[in-house]
């Protein structure tokens, strides 16, 4: 046996567990109209929550607070509106995943094709993920300062809140840099030396939505813009809106994994930015559209999740991020279409290169595991930094509890790291209390509550794995750690319909912190087969009474092996309502995501 297989079955075996329900929400829900299952699906997922319903289930961009509201907003504005009408050269950098690449899209398109900048005027700078490291890197302030003409001007987007000694050699070099972010802000607050500061989070920010996501911020900040152009007549007010760059915004929130949940904000934006794209009026939506097919349209939040976002980070995971943008900003089909083929040869690399590590990481988690700790922490020695996020995702979802993945960096002595969190930790948190503990084993981190990134000298791991498990073992107390799955309950047979699914489809958009409904129920195995190149998934034909549907269970084995179970066995499963659409034609398929034999 490997250590894997020697561990006991609590730790590795999710269990099923019921989401608790909100009375209070599931009450006014029905009172407002919604079936039971809705009321059941909202009062799950909106603990606690108290504000109107409407926004949520009904979103609309009126629920949108002004960008006014945001602290520094009006101040970097001008500052915009001011290289613009100057014709200043002005610098876009941003952070190199999905929220940065379609930041940096919303800031271009607008400064080009809305406020008549010259293409000439314009500075594109991204870090490269293994070589610079995430955010105002200084090799990414060494290309900007010697760039020809240098910008005057510097505009970020989703990153610089923890960047002040970048940010101040720019500063003395002449540069006035606006942030524009959603990290949280270190505990000494925005960057001194910054000329504006845009970010929700800040404690002195009145916008009401601290959740949104940094091409959100972005797309507020240069409406703003717009705004100022207008009062000050160097635009006129025929001007278009940028409501054409919420598909941009959509795509990127949900890729971010911002909540989705009491976020009217967020729900307003995917919502409205998913009614855009299946438009296709961008060529990088088309592109993706028949690569897909033609019955993945109409696109829905699921498609940028799991289709379109793993696309773009993996260019930035193994390369350049420059192709990624040039993709989004393709301006003709065939453009987009060798970019995306690019994209996709960079996402098959990424799998390959995900599955070797994931295998690496869950042997080197046995020995945590069994010790029973808060958190997995893992080094791999060989490992590629621009897949440690998704290898921790894994582990995540394996054992249930918070995962570090570590490898080296590309400056000597140092390590690098991606974290990933569970339900009742704050991330970002843990790692600011890992700092107090031990300042000189963390000199850089950052992130949020979900997700964070870590830099650690290499002869200070043992000090930094020792706080770290303190810091999350001092928030989660006594919380139970396994890996499990939240379930709606159970569906009747007469709800094993389309009709049911529209009903489920009607509360979307889902994502962070509003998962997409997950049911169990008791079926019989009515067929099944491998399928996939390497035979690690499972088609299924599963009956309930009368009731037969057709099922798919990814990655359900491991290659050679074969299912414990059989036709004629009766199968625990839970499992998710899927809109199957073949030659336009649309029939119920269930996704199932774990299944045990029952004797």
């Amino acid at each position: 046996m490997n250590a894997l297989t020697d561990l006991s079955p609590s730790l590795t075996q999710p269990r099923l567990e019921p989401r608790p329900l909100d009375e209070a929400v599931y009450a006014r829900a029905q009172t407002e109209g919604m079936s039971e299952l809705q009321a059941r699906l909202l009062a799950s997922r909106l603990p606690g929550y108290q504000g109107e319903l409407a926004p949520l289930v009904s979103p609309s961009l009126r629920y949108l607070a002004h960008p006014e509201k945001l602290k520094d907003g009006r101040l970097a504005a001008e500052r915009i509106a001011q290289a613009v009408a100057e014709g200043e050269s002005i610098g876009i950098l941003t952070d190199y995943d999905v929220d940065g690449i379609t930041s940096h899209v919303v800031i271009r398109r607008t400064l080009v094709e809305l406020f008549g900048v010259p293409a000439s005027k314009l500075h594109s700078l991204i870090g490269h993920r293994i070589h610079d490291g995430y955010g105002i890197s200084l090799p990414l302030v060494e290309r900007t300062l010697a760039l020809k003409p240098e910008p005057t001007l510097v505009i970020t987007a989703d990153c610089g809140s923890s960047d002040e000694p970048r940010i101040a050699r720019m500063k003395a070099a002449g540069i006035d840099v606006v942030v524009s972010d959603h990290h949280a802000l270190p505990l000494e607050g925005p960057p001194a030396s910054a000329f504006a500061c845009v970010n929700p989070t800040r404690d002195d920010c009145a916008y009401p939505d601290k959740t949104i996501a940094g091409c959100m911020v972005a797309w507020l900040l240069m409406s703003l813009a717009r705004s100022v152009l207008i009062e000050w007549g160097a635009l006129s007010e025929a001007t278009p809106k940028l409501s054409p760059w919420l598909s941009y915004v959509a795509l990127g929130t949900v890729a971010d994994c911002v909540s989705l949940g009491g976020s009217p904000a967020n729900r307003a934006v995917v919502s409205h930015g998913l009614t855009l794209i299946n438009r296709m009026d961008a060529a990088c939506w088309r592109a993706m559209a028949a690569r897909l097919g033609q019955d993945s349209v109409p696109f829905n939040a699921e498609t940028l999740a799991f289709q379109m976002g793993p696309r773009i980070n993996a260019r930035s995971r193994l390369d350049d991020p420059y192709a990624a943008l040039h993709f989004m900003l393709a301006e003709s089909d065939g453009v987009a279409t060798r970019q995306l083929n690019v994209l996709d040869d960079d996402n098959q690399s990424r799998k390959a290169i995900e599955a070797d590590m994931a295998e690496e990481a869950r042997a080197f988690a046995a020995e945590e595991l069994a010790a029973n700790a808060p958190a997995v922490v893992v080094l791999l020695e060989d490992g590629h930094p621009g897949v440690q996020g998704i290898v921790a995702s894994r582990l995540v979802q394996a054992y249930g509890r918070p995962a570090l993945v570590l490898t080296q960096a590309a400056q000597p002595g140092m390590l690098t790291g991606s974290g990933r969190s569970i339900d009742g930790l704050h991330l970002r948190d843990a790692l600011q209390r890992t700092y107090e503990l031990a300042p000189e084993a963390l000199p850089r981190f950052g992130g949020h509550s979900g997700a964070a990134g870590v830099g650690v000298p290499r002869e200070q791991l043992d000090a930094f794995k020792a706080a770290f498990l303190h810091a999350v073992s001092e928030q989660l107390g006594d919380t139970p750690l396994y890996p499990r799955l939240w379930t709606d309950g159970e569906l009747s047979i007469a709800q094993l319909t389309l009709s049911t699914l529209s009903e489920i489809e009607a509360l979307g958009p889902y994502g962070r912190e509003f998962d997409p409904p997950l049911f169990e129920g008791r079926f019989i195995v009515e067929a099944l087969r491998p399928v996939g190149a390497d035979g690690t998934h499972l088609m299924l034909e599963l009956s309930m009474g009368p009731v037969t549907c057709k099922a798919i269970w990814f990655r359900a084995l491991t290659p050679g092996e074969l299912p414990s179970f059989g036709v004629g066995d009766t199968l625990h499963c839970a499992y998710k309502l899927n809109r199957n659409r073949w030659r336009g034609r649309d029939s119920l398929q269930l996704m199932v995501e774990h299944a045990s034999p029952l004797a």
